[in-house]
Parts: structure tokens; C-alpha cells; sequence
């Protein structure tokens, strides 16, 4: 191959190059589209980032209603079906093997980071107290918010009847149940 060939076909393949972003520009400049200042999918638990300009809000601490009242009239079917979404990470059968997530058999007044076999991350362990209703209702409303350090990935339950109706659910799911306030 001389000089020759191999200058057309280098200038063949920047002409090609130049082609395709002149056209792409051009297309851009013809087809102008907006991007919408909402976005059409929702996704529970993310929220949008304050824009640049705008203050930044102050950060306030969810002041949840006790679940406590809300037992009294919790399903247990219902809470099974919530659970589902917990259920890719976590078993609730006695002696079910881990998953991503611990065992949750017996959970209800148990010890947090208790599950044996488990490895914990270091801010669950050094939470140190027991899984009362009222400890499992903060958890699950936003638990990376409630333990910092938490590696449990999920957004958390923003209704109290689903947070009311899981925990009825994970109750049942003991040899001795507590009672249900």
C-alpha cells in the first residue's frame, strides 16, 4: 500500500467523522428538546437535590407518630404482603439461613446485630439496643437515616400502616409473641 491509498482512506474516515457530528449538531439545533422540570417516574424514598441557587433546607428529624396505637388494628396478612419487598433480603422461617440481610425470626424485643452468622456492620453493632415496636417503626421508616452507617440499602416504609402491619407480621414470626398493645 503506498502514501497515496493510505491518505484517501485516512481522509475517508475524518471526512466520515466530521459527517456524523455536523449531523448531529444540526439534528440537535432542528430538535430542540426541553427537559421537563419534573420527572414522570416517582420512586419512593429519593429525593430530589436542592438546586445549586436555591438555599439549602434545614435538616429535620422525622417526628413519627407512636405505631404503638396502630398495632391494636394491624394485619398480619397485610404485613405479609409488605414484607415482600424485604423478602430478596431477608427469611423469617425459623432457622432460615441468611441472606443478603439476617434472619429476622424472633426479631420483635430481640438484640440488634443478635442474628448469629451474620456479619453486622459496625454501626448496627454499636446501636446496642433491643428491637422494641418502637425501635423497629423508627428503623423501617428510613433506616440509613435512623442508624448512620447502616449497609441495609432500602429506602424504608413511608406509611405508618405498613410500617404497623410489618411489624405485626415479624411479631408473629416468634415462638413467644409479644403482645400487641
Amino acid at each position: 500500500m503506498d502514501s497515496f491509498e493510505f491518505n484517501k482512506i485516512a481522509a475517508a474516515i475524518l471526512i466520515t467523522i466530521l459527517l456524523v457530528i455536523g449531523v448531529k449538531e444540526i439534528s440537535d439545533i432542528i430538535f430542540h428538546v426541553e427537559k421537563p422540570k419534573q420527572s414522570a417516574y416517582k420512586i419512593a424514598g429519593v429525593q430530589v437535590k436542592a438546586e445549586a441557587n436555591s438555599e439549602t433546607p434545614k435538616k429535620e428529624e422525622a417526628q413519627l407518630n407512636p405505631i404503638t396505637p396502630l398495632l391494636a388494628s394491624a394485619s398480619i396478612d397485610e404485613g405479609a404482603n409488605v414484607f415482600k419487598k424485604c423478602a430478596a433480603c431477608h427469611v423469617v422461617e425459623k432457622g432460615g439461613a441468611n441472606k443478603i440481610g439476617p434472619g429476622l425470626w424472633n426479631i420483635v424485643n430481640n438484640k440488634s446485630a443478635a442474628h448469629e452468622g451474620f456479619k453486622y456492620s459496625t454501626a448496627l453493632q454499636a446501636h446496642g439496643k433491643n428491637w422494641t415496636f418502637e425501635e423497629l417503626n423508627q428503623f423501617l421508616y428510613k433506616p440509613t437515616q435512623y442508624i448512620k452507617g447502616s449497609k441495609m440499602a432500602f429506602a424504608g416504609l413511608n406509611k405508618e400502616s405498613d410500617r404497623a402491619n410489618v411489624i405485626a407480621f415479624l411479631n408473629s414470626k416468634s415462638d413467644s409473641p409479644a403482645p400487641l398493645k
